[in-house]
């Protein structure tokens, strides 16, 4: 099978399936001399893992990360960082009627297709359990980019019908200390209510998560196949129950006309050249411009629904699929704003490296 590692120079590969004895990566390209926060990767992980509210999973994991090479005494040694994470709630079991059947919304029968197997047991390696080794991964990267001064923040900007317009930033202790990750505290309690219908109804929500990133300098991107919004579009749609990326204005820019659309240029009291506007989202002609990167990612809603559904076996025959006693999230957005945060830290570390070979003296602007 391929397709499990993503970038260049700071490369990760993922294995484990979802109910397998553990899940895990390998981080190739990483430099030596970064002293590690442990604790920083550890909140990471937590702000993906389930916690005990409505809409998420009663599999709750304790998510420990074992570092088995690419560390010595807490500093990065250039070597692979290799890391496992151990599943210990798994329970196959509870998917033994799935083995001959089909659920509607989920992958089974494309792998099956593709494959001529496929890993029943909540979706094998494309179940979301696989994306904990992507937060791990993205926590290190988080801590190569934080030395250059740059910053990623991700919020719920969606849930269901109730969306919430704006690019930010918003105190990170806002995103964090709200249940749905949503720093509006308004917006939030509409989210809730949402929730609630649905999950009185026994269906589930998709969503929208919002992501910010500063201190971006110009030029990060590389033409013309691998522009910044194609990686992270491409980086992004590989996450689970994902299905749109819009950069900045996205499909609303698109109603504009071009004199309301163009970000004009301005010298600033320092001497530097900035944007008066970030209608691009921080980018222009396929490279970061300097403004912030603002963009948003669309995730579905959980095809695992406590309704009753009507699907068929392996063999094409007619079943009634009841999912209702399974260990499913009514809605993933929560806990994807940490997905979704760790696959632009490791696109943007691999681009940050890789834009260290550009050129051999840089002008200064």
């Amino acid at each position: 099978m391929s397709g499990n590692t993503i970038g260049k120079i700071f490369r990760l590969t993922t294995f484990g399936e979802s109910h397998g004895p553990a899940t895990g990566g390998v981080i190739d390209g990483c430099p030596a001399g970064i002293r590690l926060d442990t604790e920083a990767i550890c909140r990471e992980v937590e702000n993906r893992r389930a916690v005990k509210a409505r809409h998420s999973t009663s599999r709750l994991e304790d998510d420990q990360v074992q570092y088995f090479s690419g560390i010595f005494e807490g500093v990065t040694t250039g070597a692979p960082i290799g890391f496992l994470i151990p599943n210990q709630k798994q329970d196959p079991d509870a998917y033994n009627a799935l083995k001959t059947t089909y659920r509607p919304g989920h992958g089974d029968f494309s792998w099956h297709r593709k494959y001529g197997i496929y890993d029943y047991r909540g979706g094998g390696r494309y179940s979301a359990r696989e994306t904990l080794a992507r937060v791990v991964a993205g926590a290190i990267a988080r801590q190569l980019l934080q030395l250059q001064g740059i910053e990623i923040q991700g919020w719920v900007s969606a849930i269901g019908k109730v969306v919430m317009d704006g690019f930010g930033p918003y105190p990170k202790e806002d995103v964090l200390s709200s249940e749905l990750r949503c720093p509006d505290p308004e917006y939030a309690v509409r989210m809730s209510r949402e929730l609630a219908e649905a999950i009185s109804e026994g269906d589930t929500l998709g969503g929208s998560v919002t992501v910010r990133v500063e201190g971006l300098m110009a030029g990060l991107g590389e033409p013309v196949f691998e522009k910044i919004e194609a990686l992270l579009a491409f980086a992004v749609m590989s996450i689970p129950a994902v299905k749109a990326f819009e950069l900045g204005d996205g499909f609303t820019g698109t109603t504009l006309r071009g004199s309301q659309q163009n970000d004009p240029f301005t010298r600033r009291n320092e001497g530097t050249i900035g944007l008066t506007s970030n209608h691009a989202g921080g980018t222009l002609g396929g490279l970061t411009s300097g403004s912030p990167l603002v963009f948003r990612v669309g995730f579905k809603p959980v095809s695992s629904i406590k309704k009753r559904q009507q699907t068929v076996s392996h063999e094409g025959e007619p079943v009634a699929l009841d999912l209702s006693s399974g260990r499913h999230d009514v809605c993933v957005v929560p806990r994807a704003v940490a997905v979704v945060e760790a696959m632009t830290a490791i696109t943007l570390a691999d681009l940050w490296l890789q834009n260290r070979c550009s050129r051999l003296a840089p002008e200064q602007f």
